[in-house]
Protein backbone atom coordinates (compact mmCIF):
# COMPACT_ATOMS: atom_id res chain seq x y z
CA UNK A 1 0.00 0.00 0.00
CA UNK A 2 2.30 2.01 0.99
CA UNK A 3 5.09 1.67 -2.10
CA UNK A 4 2.00 2.33 -4.36
CA UNK A 5 1.07 5.56 -2.41
CA UNK A 6 4.86 6.37 -3.09
CA UNK A 7 5.03 5.28 -6.66
CA UNK A 8 2.16 7.02 -7.31
CA UNK A 9 3.19 10.13 -5.73
CA UNK A 10 6.76 10.10 -8.07
CA UNK A 11 4.79 10.05 -11.02
CA UNK A 12 2.31 12.62 -10.27
CA UNK A 13 5.85 14.81 -8.51
CA UNK A 14 7.35 14.08 -12.27
CA UNK A 15 4.38 14.63 -14.22
CA UNK A 16 4.23 18.52 -12.53
CA UNK A 17 8.20 19.13 -13.36
CA UNK A 18 7.62 18.21 -16.93
CA UNK A 19 5.33 20.51 -17.38
CA UNK A 20 6.31 23.27 -15.38
CA UNK A 21 10.13 22.94 -16.26
CA UNK A 22 9.78 24.37 -19.72
CA UNK A 23 7.51 27.03 -18.44
CA UNK A 24 9.55 28.14 -15.80
CA UNK A 25 12.78 27.88 -18.18
CA UNK A 26 11.03 29.91 -20.59
CA UNK A 27 9.97 32.74 -17.62
CA UNK A 28 13.35 32.73 -16.72
CA UNK A 29 14.92 33.23 -19.59
CA UNK A 30 11.97 35.95 -20.62
CA UNK A 31 12.82 37.66 -17.53
CA UNK A 32 16.59 37.77 -17.90
CA UNK A 33 17.09 38.61 -21.65
CA UNK A 34 14.66 41.77 -20.51
CA UNK A 35 16.15 42.76 -17.28
CA UNK A 36 19.97 42.44 -19.83
CA UNK A 37 18.47 44.90 -22.52
CA UNK A 38 16.61 46.88 -20.41
CA UNK A 39 19.89 48.14 -18.42
CA UNK A 40 21.24 49.23 -21.83
CA UNK A 41 19.50 52.47 -21.96
CA UNK A 42 17.86 52.62 -18.81
CA UNK A 43 20.60 54.57 -16.69
CA UNK A 44 20.54 56.89 -19.68
CA UNK A 45 16.64 57.15 -19.65
CA UNK A 46 16.59 57.56 -15.75
CA UNK A 47 18.77 60.56 -16.19
CA UNK A 48 16.97 62.35 -18.96
CA UNK A 49 13.76 61.70 -17.35
CA UNK A 50 15.08 62.31 -13.25
CA UNK A 51 13.35 59.44 -12.28
CA UNK A 52 13.10 55.57 -13.21
CA UNK A 53 10.43 54.02 -15.49
CA UNK A 54 10.18 50.24 -15.67
CA UNK A 55 10.83 48.93 -19.01
CA UNK A 56 11.66 52.13 -20.93
CA UNK A 57 15.24 51.00 -21.28
CA UNK A 58 14.04 47.85 -22.99
CA UNK A 59 11.60 49.68 -25.64
CA UNK A 60 14.14 52.10 -25.74
CA UNK A 61 16.81 49.79 -27.00
CA UNK A 62 14.21 47.96 -29.39
CA UNK A 63 13.67 51.33 -30.69
CA UNK A 64 17.24 51.38 -31.42
CA UNK A 65 17.94 48.10 -32.84
CA UNK A 66 14.85 48.87 -35.19
CA UNK A 67 16.55 52.48 -36.34
CA UNK A 68 19.67 50.88 -37.22
CA UNK A 69 17.75 47.88 -39.35
CA UNK A 70 16.18 50.84 -40.91
CA UNK A 71 19.85 52.58 -41.68
CA UNK A 72 20.85 49.44 -42.74
CA UNK A 73 18.70 48.87 -45.78
CA UNK A 74 18.40 51.83 -47.19
CA UNK A 75 22.03 52.79 -49.98
CA UNK A 76 23.39 55.62 -47.51
CA UNK A 77 23.11 53.42 -44.30
CA UNK A 78 25.16 50.67 -46.27
CA UNK A 79 27.54 52.87 -47.50
CA UNK A 80 27.83 54.31 -43.53
CA UNK A 81 27.92 50.93 -42.12
CA UNK A 82 30.84 50.06 -44.66
CA UNK A 83 32.48 53.23 -43.26
CA UNK A 84 32.20 51.76 -40.37
CA UNK A 85 33.75 48.33 -40.36
CA UNK A 86 36.34 49.80 -42.80
CA UNK A 87 37.48 51.94 -39.08
CA UNK A 88 36.69 48.90 -37.45
CA UNK A 89 39.26 47.01 -39.46
CA UNK A 90 41.93 49.29 -38.76
CA UNK A 91 41.93 48.68 -34.86
CA UNK A 92 44.54 46.44 -34.12
CA UNK A 93 42.40 44.59 -31.30
CA UNK A 94 39.38 45.10 -32.66
CA UNK A 95 39.89 43.81 -35.99
CA UNK A 96 40.94 40.13 -35.13
CA UNK A 97 37.89 39.73 -33.07
CA UNK A 98 34.75 41.89 -35.24
CA UNK A 99 35.00 39.97 -38.93
CA UNK A 100 35.00 36.36 -37.04
CA UNK A 101 32.02 38.13 -34.92
CA UNK A 102 30.06 39.19 -37.63
CA UNK A 103 30.60 36.21 -40.20
CA UNK A 104 29.16 33.98 -37.06
CA UNK A 105 26.04 36.27 -37.35
CA UNK A 106 25.86 36.47 -41.15
CA UNK A 107 25.78 32.88 -40.99
CA UNK A 108 23.17 32.05 -38.88
CA UNK A 109 21.24 35.30 -40.82
CA UNK A 110 18.42 33.80 -43.43
CA UNK A 111 19.21 37.14 -45.21
CA UNK A 112 23.28 36.88 -45.37
CA UNK A 113 25.69 36.32 -47.78
CA UNK A 114 27.85 33.81 -45.81
CA UNK A 115 24.54 31.45 -44.25
CA UNK A 116 24.81 28.22 -44.03
CA UNK A 117 23.68 26.16 -47.42
CA UNK A 118 22.20 22.88 -45.53
CA UNK A 119 21.33 20.98 -42.49
CA UNK A 120 23.46 17.75 -42.65
CA UNK A 121 24.78 14.74 -40.96
CA UNK A 122 28.00 13.79 -40.82
CA UNK A 123 29.97 10.43 -39.54
CA UNK A 124 31.81 12.20 -36.87
CA UNK A 125 33.82 12.23 -34.29
CA UNK A 126 34.52 8.44 -35.18
CA UNK A 127 33.12 5.71 -37.52
CA UNK A 128 29.63 4.71 -36.85
CA UNK A 129 28.69 7.75 -34.33
CA UNK A 130 26.63 10.85 -36.08
CA UNK A 131 27.04 14.13 -35.46
CA UNK A 132 24.60 17.03 -36.67
CA UNK A 133 26.46 20.13 -38.69
CA UNK A 134 25.99 22.92 -41.41
CA UNK A 135 27.11 22.84 -44.88
CA UNK A 136 29.22 25.74 -45.07
CA UNK A 137 31.01 25.80 -48.53
CA UNK A 138 32.03 23.00 -51.13
CA UNK A 139 35.74 22.85 -52.85
CA UNK A 140 37.93 20.13 -54.43
CA UNK A 141 41.10 18.67 -53.04
CA UNK A 142 43.88 17.99 -55.37
CA UNK A 143 46.52 15.53 -54.71
CA UNK A 144 49.65 14.33 -56.57
CA UNK A 145 50.14 10.33 -56.07
CA UNK A 146 53.27 9.01 -57.52
CA UNK A 147 52.59 5.68 -58.95
CA UNK A 148 54.44 3.01 -60.96
CA UNK A 149 54.48 4.93 -64.49
CA UNK A 150 54.61 8.67 -62.99
CA UNK A 151 52.68 10.97 -61.01
CA UNK A 152 48.81 10.91 -61.26
CA UNK A 153 46.65 13.76 -60.17
CA UNK A 154 43.72 13.02 -58.14
CA UNK A 155 40.85 15.35 -57.24
CA UNK A 156 38.96 14.93 -54.18
CA UNK A 157 35.20 16.55 -53.84
CA UNK A 158 34.97 17.89 -50.30
CA UNK A 159 32.80 19.33 -48.20
CA UNK A 160 33.27 22.02 -45.64
CA UNK A 161 30.97 21.16 -42.29
CA UNK A 162 30.82 23.30 -39.65
CA UNK A 163 29.77 21.16 -36.30
CA UNK A 164 28.90 22.95 -33.10
CA UNK A 165 28.59 22.21 -29.65
CA UNK A 166 25.86 23.07 -27.42
CA UNK A 167 26.74 26.74 -27.64
CA UNK A 168 26.28 26.87 -31.47
CA UNK A 169 28.46 29.57 -31.54
CA UNK A 170 31.30 27.50 -31.14
CA UNK A 171 32.38 24.48 -33.16
CA UNK A 172 34.32 23.39 -35.46
CA UNK A 173 34.76 23.52 -40.16
CA UNK A 174 35.94 19.83 -40.32
CA UNK A 175 36.23 18.32 -44.62
CA UNK A 176 34.28 15.42 -45.45
CA UNK A 177 34.18 14.16 -48.99
CA UNK A 178 30.71 14.97 -50.27
CA UNK A 179 29.78 11.52 -50.53
CA UNK A 180 30.36 10.87 -46.56
CA UNK A 181 27.71 14.14 -45.88
CA UNK A 182 24.18 12.99 -45.38
CA UNK A 183 21.36 16.16 -46.49
CA UNK A 184 18.38 16.88 -44.30
CA UNK A 185 15.13 18.46 -45.83
CA UNK A 186 14.80 20.18 -42.72
CA UNK A 187 15.91 24.16 -42.87
CA UNK A 188 18.41 25.86 -40.91
CA UNK A 189 16.09 27.25 -38.43
CA UNK A 190 15.05 23.77 -37.78
CA UNK A 191 18.50 22.43 -37.63
CA UNK A 192 19.17 25.22 -34.84
CA UNK A 193 16.22 24.17 -32.80
CA UNK A 194 17.26 20.57 -32.87
CA UNK A 195 20.93 21.25 -31.51
CA UNK A 196 19.17 23.40 -28.86
CA UNK A 197 16.71 21.00 -27.72
CA UNK A 198 19.65 18.08 -27.92
CA UNK A 199 17.96 16.61 -30.47
CA UNK A 200 14.26 16.90 -30.49
CA UNK A 201 12.57 16.07 -33.09
CA UNK A 202 13.99 13.15 -34.55
CA UNK A 203 16.13 14.23 -37.91
CA UNK A 204 14.42 12.86 -41.31
CA UNK A 205 17.24 12.18 -43.84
Amino acid sequence: MVSALRAGFRKRFVAGLVVLLPVLVSLFLIWWVFSLVDGILSPLCDRLLGYHVPGLGFLSTLLLVFLVGMVATNVVGRRVISWGEAVFSKVPVIRSVYPAVKQMVDAFSPEGRSSFKRFVMVEYPRPGVFSFGFLTDQSELECHISTAGGEECKVEPLAAVYIPTNHLYLGEIVFFPRRDVYYSDLGIEEGIRIILSGGLPLLPV
